[in-house]
């Protein structure tokens, strides 16, 4: 499974665009398509969000920095695109309801630990 770290989340023409910090080849990004499927990973107060191809899993991070637009986008149901390359997007159809699930899973739930719960908390239930 390759990580693919999200840089920032742009707003672009009534539109959210995640940007990422690495490079991707046109071929490649020609090859993924939307997981629809989210996760959470607590070690690194990130949500992540799957892409795939035909044979692997890819997971699409969101760190700390894009929580803000994040919930943004979960409270006024926008949608969300990963710009692959230039010109390659892939529309990131679950990223509401996902994302609205897990965050209402964790509020209380210390299961995904104390740092994980209380940033959550922070962002998306205040």
């Amino acid at each position: 499974m390759k990580k693919l770290n999200v840089k920032n989340i742009m707003s672009e023409e009534g539109r959210f665009v995640a940007i990422l910090e690495e490079t991707v080849e046109e071929s490649f990004a020609k090859t993924l398509k939307d997981g629809g499927r989210m996760l959470v990973d607590s070690d690194d107060l990130a949500f992540v969000y799957i892409i795939e191809d035909d044979s692997t899993l890819y997971y699409v991070c969101f760190s700390q920095p894009t929580w803000v637009t994040l919930n943004e986008i979960v409270s006024k149901e926008e949608t969300l695109s990963l710009q692959l390359h230039e010109n390659i997007h892939i529309q990131l159809e679950s990223i509401v309801t996902e994302l609205a699930f897990l965050t209402e899973n964790i509020e209380g739930n210390s299961n995904y630990g104390e740092e994980m719960e209380r940033a959550v908390e922070e962002v998306f239930h205040s």
